[in-house]
């Protein structure tokens, strides 16, 4: 039988006391039977997976149903994923200050956990476990809401991770998935007062904008990625090719993948042609999918490219593409990114110091990384586990959001008959 959204929230609200008063033994335990009963269900997983791919031929780019195509490997990462989680430490009940007043009173201020997670996401069945994981973690119930074209995986993966709280003795309904994957459900999320603590749109600008407007629940701004790496005219060039390929071409469907290369004038005419092998040549001879370079008249002096359109310095594509500029200097190249970025994530590659330090210093996204690529930008690369979003936003989690990102605190207050 279908459950409501309104119903899923009030059983989430039910069971939020328990998994909040979980010790991180009885927590651990959960996650580890929730690993235990992935792969014994994978079986089932790959069949739901195989039937969410199959519809969704012809109707999604081939990166984007990359991201949501699982094979055993996959599910097997997403068990570990769990069982790395089960080796952080417990983030509640963690005393982060502690003071005592000159009238004697001790004051502790103590992370809790925030009560009733929502998270809104799209083709990623993965979400499914590493949100799960996170929050039961964490000390919060969660109300997942997959889109519809991996409906079937994340529903099975679900059930799969429910069974394993319900054998760890946790109630089952601190992790559910909504079945309506219409507009509708979102919008109860988004206007779920009294219901839900946290919303978390995890998906394209669209999805983002929609629930940032129209959210009364608190909301966090997450993953639109228009990531940007800026050559220096003081770059290792073999150094800037390897950053550049990886961050545009490992995973192009990502938010962390890199969207707009910017390149110093004085090195141009030595790295574009460089880039353009790498990227074009060197991959069709691979028998790999080419990057289409898209890029200003100056770059086309140099190479043959597409030409660049108005909003091509503003596209998320998700895709192999990437936005080619050149700049005269990082001056040009920081002004540029702060009036184009998303706030996600932007490297710099220059083996000179003081132009690190001013970019670094200049740049105001969650992420800035110098020699490295952008595809860094990652909850278990961060040494969190897993993720349960990359926030764009700075109140109150910025970047990868882990385990103390889903914790909030309240004042512990402790007397002796003092009164004002």
């Amino acid at each position: 039988m279908e459950i409501s959204t309104h119903e899923i929230m009030k059983r989430a609200a039910l069971v939020k006391r328990e998994i909040a008063l979980a010790d991180s033994g009885l927590k651990n335990r959960a996650l580890c039977l929730m690993a235990d009963c992935l792969i014994e269900d994978c079986d089932k997983i790959l069949e739901a997976n195989r039937k969410d791919a199959e519809e969704a031929y012809g109707k999604m780019s081939s990166v984007m149903i990359d991201r949501m195509l699982l094979d055993k490997s996959r599910v097997e990462a997403m068990a570990e994923g769990i069982i790395q989680v089960t080796k952080l430490n417990d983030p509640v009940g963690r005393i982060i200050s502690r003071s005592e007043r000159p009238n004697g009173l001790l004051i502790d201020k103590v992370s809790v956990p925030l009560g009733v997670i929502a998270i809104i996401y799209e083709s990623r069945p993965n979400v499914t476990s590493d949100a799960a994981s996170l929050a039961i973690k964490s000390g919060n119930a969660v109300i997942l809401r997959s889109g519809k074209e991996a409906w079937r995986s994340s529903n099975e993966i679900a059930s799969s991770l429910r069974r394993g709280l319900e054998a760890a003795g946790l109630p089952k309904d601190c992790i559910q998935l909504i079945s309506d994957t219409s507009r509708e459900s979102s919008y109860e999320l988004m206007n779920g007062v009294g219901y839900i603590d946290l919303l978390i749109p995890r998906g394209g600008a669209g999805l983002i904008r929609a629930c940032v407007e129209n959210a009364k629940v608190p909301c966090i701004q997450t993953g639109t990625g228009i990531c940007h790496i800026y050559v220096d005219k003081y770059a290792d060039i073999d150094k800037a090719l390897s950053i550049v390929d990886n961050a545009k071409t490992s995973r192009p469907s990502v938010c962390n993948a890199a969207e707009v290369c910017l390149v110093h004038r004085d090195i141009a005419e030595t790295f574009l042609p460089k880039l353009k092998k790498r990227l074009v040549y060197d991959r069709i001879k691979e028998e790999k999918i080419p990057v289409e370079l898209r890029g200003d008249e100056s770059c086309a002096k140099i190479i043959d490219i597409k030409p660049a359109g108005e909003k091509d310095y503003d596209t998320e594509f998700l895709d192999y593409i990437l936005a080619l500029k050149i700049v005269s200097d990082e001056k040009e190249a920081i002004e540029h990114i702060c009036a184009h970025s998303t706030g996600h994530s932007e490297a710099i590659v220059t083996e000179n110091e003081q132009c690190a330090r001013l970019f670094t210093s200049a740049i105001d996204s969650a992420a800035v990384y110098v020699n490295s690529s952008t595809r860094f930008t990652d909850g278990g690369e961060f040494g969190f586990g897993c993720e349960i979003g990359i926030s764009t936003q700075k109140l109150h989690a910025r970047g990868p959001m882990g385990l103390s990102e889903l914790t909030s605190y309240k004042y512990i207050i402790h007397g002796n008959g003092q009164i004002r």
